[in-house]
């Protein structure tokens, strides 16, 4: 079953858009490929290699297909609220480096290494993946003084 991601609105390259773009944005997590670009007032960030905006677009259909019913999620075909896609993303990446013991938070290191490890995507030990995702918080923010 593949997920499609939301239609972008027209500002955007939807072809060459970094598929864990709110991962990165959050500080989260971290893309070697990645690629900053300004239209206007609205920044994007576009993945620099195909093959690799592939495989994490894999990676962010597995999350969501496996992910669905630990999560709440809405059924295929509706639109995920941004918390939703927040979690997915930093969750899922945070779950997967816990699952690979690495300490490194750049988004194509992690899906190149779990493609090494275990031959495919789709052979993650995703019980263990979903259960860290579902438990993933974001961090909090600091409380101001002023």
């Amino acid at each position: 079953m593949q997920f499609q991601d939301p239609p972008a609105s027209p500002c955007c390259d939807i072809e060459h858009s970094c598929v864990f773009s709110k991962a990165l944005v959050a500080r989260a997590a971290s893309c070697e490929l990645s690629q900053r670009s300004c239209a206007g007032e609205h920044g994007q960030l576009a993945c620099t290699s195909p093959a690799a905006r592939i495989a994490c677009g894999d990676l962010a259909n597995l999350l969501h297909e496996r992910g669905r019913s630990a999560m709440h999620l809405p059924p295929p075909g509706r639109p995920l609220l941004h918390v939703h896609a927040l979690k997915l993303q930093c969750g899922g990446l945070a779950a997967l480096k816990q699952v690979l013991v690495t300490g490194d938070g750049d988004v194509h290191r992690i899906v190149t290494t779990a493609q090494e490890r275990h031959g495919s995507l789709s052979e993650l030990p995703w019980e263990t993946v979903i259960t860290a995702l579902a438990t993933w918080q974001p961090r909090r923010r600091g409380i101001r003084t002023d």
